[in-house]
């Protein structure tokens, strides 16, 4: 028995019929639902077991959801269960401290710059210090010197009415030998980077080259001998090392 078409509901003869969707069609009826364009087995797509042209297929969109008050209090639970999770992983990574940061070629370079603004800074109040130090000794010479004018006036003064004492021959001393210059302290260290004096009483090395009888002035500074040019002078403590 012939069955009927899906469309006309007429009886589909096997030289009209085409089988698509689970369902006979004649060839003239198997077109689009909306523009009626007649469709083949290679053009039509199906929508609920219902013929379309490309243009008109229908296109799946998504609802947008109600803010019903269910999903309200699911949204807020979320929420509060997102805020409690932050704020266990914050407490577990409150005692890990920070990761090492590497020493890259711009960090060394902003490194080496920091502690050259330093040592200038540390050689300016030093000098600042000097400054002041000499200061304060010209005012206590200034104001020892009515005292010893007067006690040297009285000196002269007892020495005029004192007989003048008799001529006396005095025994010849040979000269003192001179005095050995000091021993050096004989410490030796290693520069470990270059550096550029900074100001007249500074010493510039170079990396490798060693400094002799060297002399710690205080915890950033020293004072010694470049072997290599025989220059001397301070030089910061943190470019060197004892060998």
């Amino acid at each position: 028995m012939n069955p009927s078409c899906a469309r006309c509901k007429k009886i589909v003869y096997p030289t009209e019929k085409v089988n698509c969707l689970d369902k006979f069609w004649h060839k003239a009826c198997f077109s689009c639902e909306v523009c009626k364009m007649t469709l083949n087995m290679k053009n039509y797509k199906g929508y609920d077991k219902k013929p379309y042209c490309n243009a008109h297929y229908p296109k799946s969109s998504f609802t947008a959801v109600a803010d019903t008050p269910e999903n309200l209090r699911l949204k807020k639970q979320s929420k509060l269960q997102s805020q409690v999770q932050y704020k266990e992983d914050f407490e577990k990574s409150k005692g890990k401290g920070f990761s090492a940061v590497a020493n890259t070629p711009e960090l060394e370079r902003i490194k080496k710059n920091q502690e050259l603004v330093s040592n200038i800074k540390y050689h300016e109040e030093f000098e600042r210090s000097k400054g002041t130090s000499a200061a304060v000794g010209e005012r206590k010479n200034s104001n020892g010197g009515p005292q010893h004018n007067v006690q040297h006036d009285m000196h002269r003064g007892y020495q005029q009415h004192q007989p003048d004492p008799e001529p006396q021959t005095q025994a010849y001393t040979p000269p003192a030998a001179p005095c050995a210059p000091p021993p050096s302290a004989g410490k030796r260290f290693r520069a470990v980077y270059d550096y550029a004096a900074a100001d007249d009483d500074e010493i510039s090395f170079q990396d490798g080259d060693l400094i002799v009888d060297v002399q710690q002035i205080d915890e950033g500074w020293m004072y010694g001998t470049v072997e290599r040019t025989g220059d001397t002078g301070m030089l910061p403590a943190n470019y060197v090392e004892a060998m």
